[in-house]
């Protein structure tokens, strides 16, 4: 898959995209074998630190990557098939708040991702060039599909970073 140029993504997305660095569907592989390695690493006890007063639990954190995941894979399909219908955006929020994942193991929700992840990379390995270049309307801007790839690698590198700086390292 070729890098983005900036007309395939909005400038929101850009803080997501400059943490995925080589081939991105190399990247989503490998993802698949080092983020679970990492979240190994994580005390199960430590499922429902939070940082600070309202900031996400640790399982918060892991099933928002996941429903993240799968919200920006549906709308890679939807304007991969050529659907042109202007996709509304969602609440994070209200996706954690709903989730209900403080009531699950840090395991459930890794082995979610896992499915999630080789769904995703299945569905991005029937994209030819004609299908990663489409762009829809999500949230209000225009976005390609391939961008969403890079997103969704970039989306976890993020989370995992913020794991490690404002959770991990409060455990010590």
């Amino acid at each position: 898959m070729n890098q983005l140029k900036s007309d395939d993504y909005p400038e929101i997305y850009r803080p997501y995209i400059e943490k995925v660095t080589g081939n991105v569907m190399s990247v989503m592989k490998s993802q698949l074998e080092d983020y679970p390695a990492f979240i190994k690493t994580i005390p199960s006890i430590k499922g429902q630190y939070s940082y600070a007063e309202g900031k996400w639990t640790v399982k918060e954190v892991l099933g928002h990557i996941v429903d993240t995941e799968r919200i920006m894979a549906y709308r890679a399909l939807r304007f991969a098939r050529n659907d042109t219908k202007a996709l509304a955006g969602f609440e994070q929020d209200d996706y954690v708040l709903n989730g209900n994942f403080n009531e699950r193991s840090i395991n459930n929700i890794v082995h979610e991702w896992i499915t999630v992840r080789q769904a995703t990379i299945s569905l991005f390995e029937t994209f030819g060039r004609t299908e990663l270049a489409r762009k829809g309307l999500a949230s209000d801007r225009l976005i390609s599909v391939k961008a969403f790839a890079y997103i969704i690698v970039g989306h976890l590198n993020h989370h995992r970073e913020i794991l490690i700086l404002r959770y991990l390292n409060q455990l010590k």
